[in-house]
């Protein structure tokens, strides 16, 4: 799919992962609506790349379905759906202090899962309806977050990594059934990466965690995401998989 002059979607715009794409996919030409839980946010980025900023909490389905109306309203159809949108929860099945983590685990899927699954339905139901773009027949391509956590979680990830595992889960069935319709779904499960869920971490911890990533032995970088992006929306025959993005990294039991 060529990038210059198409619509894009991408949720969480407002600060990393989706930052960084929504900026990357506009300097490709794309015009690239930015949605986030923080409209303030998400007209910062929009205010850097030329489009337009929308406020949506993805795990409401009314408001993703009024920003989805208003893309198509302002912009046109999106035919890129990149779904960065999400929260990092840590937190045990049993804590010290024996309270539930049950709100917590199902707030954890709600937005990343639920949040995740509403978006491709939407945004698949507006591709759906739209002109192919060329001769097989493509209309567009949603592209989710999973995480490494889905294979690799850690003590107090289990909301974390069943939330993303679930993303991984309906990569393959989505892509499928939207086959029909020359729609692609993909997913990619970013390693460590520099974005507001590491910034906190102490230096210790961050350097130990280092010590797991083979080559290059670092965080990633936000735009190393976004180009990613970029050639699974270039390239038509990558489709129905996860594409793990980690430099290799596998993390130990902590």
């Amino acid at each position: 799919m060529k990038l210059d002059g198409q619509i894009a979607a991408v949720t969480g715009a407002g600060s990393g992962l989706g930052a960084a794409t929504a900026r990357h996919l506009a300097a490709l030409g794309a015009k690239v609506a930015c949605i986030d839980i923080s409209e303030e946010a998400a007209a910062m980025t929009a205010e850097d790349t030329g489009g337009i900023a929308i406020g949506a909490d993805v795990a409401d389905t009314e408001a993703v379905q009024t920003a989805f109306s208003r893309i198509a309203q302002e912009i046109g159809t999106a035919r890129v759906v990149v779904s960065c949108a999400g929260i990092g929860t840590a937190a045990r099945i049993l804590p010290r202090d024996g309270s539930l983590t049950i709100q917590s685990f199902e707030r954890t899927l709600r937005v990343n899962l639920l949040g995740t699954y509403t978006v491709m339905n939407v945004a698949a139901r507006a591709m759906a309806s739209a002109d192919p773009l060329d001769a097989d027949g493509a209309r567009g391509v949603i592209i989710n977050t999973a995480s490494v956590a889905y294979e690799d979680g850690q003590i107090g990830q289990a909301a974390y990594s069943a939330s993303k595992g679930g993303v991984a889960s309906m990569t393959l069935p989505a892509a499928r059934e939207l086959a029909r319709f020359g729609i692609r779904v993909m997913a990619i499960a970013p390693g460590l990466f520099e974005t507001s869920m590491s910034a906190g971490l102490p230096e210790d911890v961050r350097a130990e965690i280092l010590m797991s990533v083979p080559f290059p032995s670092r965080m990633g970088d936000a735009h190393e995401y976004a180009k990613l992006v970029q050639a699974i929306a270039e390239n038509p025959m990558l489709n129905g998989t996860v594409i793990r993005l980690d430099a290799a990294a596998r993390m130990p039991i902590k």
